[in-house]
């Protein structure tokens, strides 16, 4: 194991309004329990590996479980994902963070934008934070082409902003549909080459993706091996990059890196 690559598991931490973009009604409470049902299963998870981690939270999620979120505030980082996440205005970005920081008592200085939402970097250098992590540098048809955008670690405007890995020359994105629906080999290899390239490597899922949405009418593409199956494969997914590397969350990842 080289102890200078550093491994980020991120996780955005909601409520799984994921059928509203395809139509399909689900309720508030369901929304609430499928997210805090996926994210007692990657709690547990990660207290087996003892290894630390970043939650983009939104704040609607912590105000319906703040025990919740302050017991792995005491572990992990709590970073905002907006306030809300099938809405969002401006004034969203302070009102989360200051919901998440009365209910952790910590310090939120992180930023994600549900859905990797394109957002003014004044507006959250306004809002007080210190990074944002809402870029996935790589082009996703429907959603955004990214392609001209550093894969790095760069500076935009004042505010350090940390990409989502991709692959170096291909720009493969490396991100929870990529790990449900390619064999487990290929995104092994992917993500422990882009690691050993750019000395760290940001990976993001979802808690509700550790849950059985199997029944869900969603694209097949992401519900695919949801529930226990897929909490099997990211655990041997964390036991392999133990070997490549030392996890550690986007606040301490940042204390090591310059631009």
């Amino acid at each position: 194991m080289n102890q200078q690559y550093k491994i980020i598991l991120s996780f955005d931490v909601e409520e799984f309004d994921l059928p509203l973009e395809y139509g399909q009604s689900i309720s508030e409470a369901d929304q609430m329990l499928i997210g805090n049902n996926g994210l007692t299963a990657i709690t547990s998870l990660l207290q087996l590996h003892q290894i630390e981690t970043t939650l983009f939270t939104t704040a609607n999620f912590a105000t319906h479980f703040p025990a919740e979120i302050r017991a792995l505030a005491q572990v992990h980082e709590i970073a905002s994902h907006s306030f809300y996440h099938s809405s969002f205005t401006v004034p969203d970005l302070l009102k989360s963070k200051q919901a998440l920081e009365q209910i952790t008592g910590k310090e939120v200085i992180g930023l994600r934008m549900p859905r990797m939402l394109a957002v003014e970097m004044k507006d959250v250098v306004a809002a007080g934070y210190q990074y944002d992590s809402s870029i996935n540098p790589t082009y996703i048809p429907g959603r955004y082409n990214n392609l001209q955008l550093p894969r790095k670690l760069y500076l935009q405007e004042g505010m350090l902003r940390l990409p989502v890995s991709v692959t170096p020359k291909l720009r493969f994105p490396l991100f929870w549909l990529s790990f449900k629906n390619l064999p487990y080999a290929i995104f092994k290899q992917m993500a422990i080459q882009t690691l050993k390239n750019d000395g760290y490597l940001s990976l993001y899922f979802h808690p509700w993706e550790f849950t059985d949405i199997s029944h869900i009418k969603v694209p097949f593409y992401t519900k695919r091996q949801s529930g226990n199956r897929l909490l099997k494969k990211l655990h041997q997914l964390i036991i392999d990059l133990k070997k490549e590397g030392t996890f550690c969350s986007i606040q301490n990842l940042l204390t090591t890196q310059s631009i």
